[in-house]
């Protein structure tokens, strides 16, 4: 998990991921409330990266990337989501989604959006 205390960096950026989170309270808390839910699939493995983080379950069916109060959730899936809490949508191959959600809230770890999480892990099964 995260730990709450944010680390000084130089110039005052944090570099990567999970520098840019633990340095932000409302990210952390909103990573926190997610990564709860995520690791409780079974079988799951988070891949951290420079600037994001990827849930994977034999490939990656979620990204996490965090954004300044908040984090933007990357949902593979097989089909666009039709959502007004969807940023955008891109078709990436003929039969593969990403759907972006930004969460700028720990509440808005809810039942829809690990719904939608659910659906892109029971498609890496």
């Amino acid at each position: 998990m995260v730990c709450s205390k944010a680390r000084a960096y130089a110039g005052g950026m944090a570099r990567t991921a999970r520098e840019r989170i633990e340095g932000d309270p409302v990210s952390s808390s909103i990573y926190g409330a997610l990564m709860d839910q995520v690791l409780a699939l079974e079988g799951c493995e988070l891949q951290e990266n420079a600037s994001s983080f990827h849930v994977a379950h034999g490939r990656a069916f979620l990204g996490i990337h965090p954004r300044r109060g908040g984090i933007l959730v990357n949902i593979v899936l097989e089909r666009e989501l039709t959502s007004d809490r969807v940023h955008r949508a891109e078709r990436v191959s003929a039969n593969r989604w990403h759907n972006e959600v930004i969460v700028t809230e720990p509440s808005g770890i809810d039942a829809e959006l690990l719904n939608w999480i659910r659906e892109a892990y029971a498609l890496t099964a």
